[in-house]
């Protein structure tokens, strides 16, 4: 079992950054694939970005990629998204999960429905 508890989030400026965290217990952190989703009023979740077991490989969302980069510390048990250049559309409670089915490789695809452990989000704002 592990419990994941996010934070970072804030207010910020189109074009400015922010650096989310999310902090995970438990022994199997360092196993297995974590994500990174969000979702907006009104909209249902969508995936953002992932990374392997040992931060081999990532995978991102085409709205996000060149802009926000994943990673990981096995041994702080944190998983990081740092968000460059963020766009009002960037707006949504931001959430940070567990693959607890695959640790993650070249061939590897996130799906949704693999994803548990759920954090209990926290809030990003970008402002035009």
């Amino acid at each position: 079992q592990v419990h994941l508890g996010e934070s970072g989030g804030g207010l910020v400026q189109a074009g400015g950054s922010l650096r989310l965290s999310c902090a995970a217990s438990g022994r199997t952190f360092s196993s297995y694939v974590m994500g990174w989703f969000r979702q907006a009023p009104g909209k249902e979740r969508e995936f953002v970005a992932a990374i392997s077991w040992n931060g081999g490989s990532t995978y991102y969302a085409e709205s996000v990629k060149g802009r926000f980069s994943i990673s990981r510390d096995n041994v702080r048990n944190t998983v990081y998204l740092q968000m460059n250049s963020l766009k009002p559309d960037d707006t949504a409670i931001y959430y940070c999960a567990r693959d607890g089915h695959n640790s993650g490789n070249a061939y590897y695809t996130p799906r949704s429905e693999n994803f548990g452990s759920w954090g209990q989000g926290t809030q990003v704002t970008v402002s035009s």
